[in-house]
């Protein structure tokens, strides 16, 4: 039998690069999964296929977690389609490459809407049903930008930072309630955010290439699998950033 079977994940953001690899592997290790999307419809409804083609239950959702009502009516979707939810990946994020004079109060704020209240956002919306299960997986797509500054600028950055601090405080808090909570800090993966970066990057990653999503898809796995590993922050970053 597969390890997740029987449970029920939703990861924001899923309709392509990291998101898509992460809940094609969870359904792959036995989950049903609910991709939520914001405006890639007919990605995500190919992904929803993909996962439903596996045998596993897999649904698309479109909804903006960053505002509270979409919230509660994608995870009301996931309850009454699929369960209640026990594995969330917060992968749903934003990144625009800015110099920090450029770095506006307005884009500051977007950033601290997308990147960080949604995981806040979300997470606080699954954790009564996992507290009832007594079984729970957090899950939080950070960054590498968040240790070391990266090169996309301080809104980025801090927000990344933000979930750091997030993920340790939901680990500490429910960690004798059968929930753990990590974080995965990319960095360089081959995605259309990375796509849009200075094309000299891959040269300063010690392993000297740029990773797949599907690198990070495999720990997420290995994460929502575990029992034991909480507050945790998992680097897949071929060596630029070394803990």
């Amino acid at each position: 039998m597969k390890l997740l079977s029987g449970r029920v994940a939703l990861v924001t953001g899923a309709s392509r690069g990291i998101g898509k690899a992460i809940a094609l592997s969870l359904a792959d290790a036995g989950a049903d999964v609910a991709v939520n999307y914001r405006v890639q419809v007919e990605a995500a409804e190919a992904v929803g296929k993909t996962i439903r083609a596996t045998g596993r239950r897999g649904i698309a959702i479109q909804a903006d977690v960053s505002i509270t009502a979409d919230v509660e009516r994608l995870v009301k979707t996931v309850e009454t389609e699929l369960g209640p939810v026990t594995i969330l990946v917060n992968n749903a994020g934003i990144g625009r490459m800015l110099p920090a004079e450029q770095v506006t109060e307005e884009i500051w704020n977007e950033f601290l809407a997308v990147n960080l209240t949604s995981v806040f956002l979300v997470s606080q919306r699954v954790l009564p049903g996992m507290r009832a299960a007594r079984w729970g997986r957090i899950i939080n797509l950070s960054s590498v930008a968040a240790q070391y500054g990266g090169v996309i600028g301080p809104h980025y950055a801090a927000t990344k930072a933000g979930i750091l601090g997030l993920t340790r405080s939901y680990a500490s808090q429910f960690a004798k309630e059968g929930i753990t909570a990590n974080a995965i800090a990319p960095a360089l993966i081959e995605t259309d955010m990375v796509a849009g970066l200075p094309k000299d990057l891959a040269s300063r990653i010690p392993v000297g290439a740029i990773g797949s999503p599907d690198e990070v898809a495999r720990v997420a796995v290995t994460l929502a699998q575990s029992s034991f590993i909480t507050g945790q922050t998992i680097n897949i970053n071929g060596g630029l950033y070394m803990s």
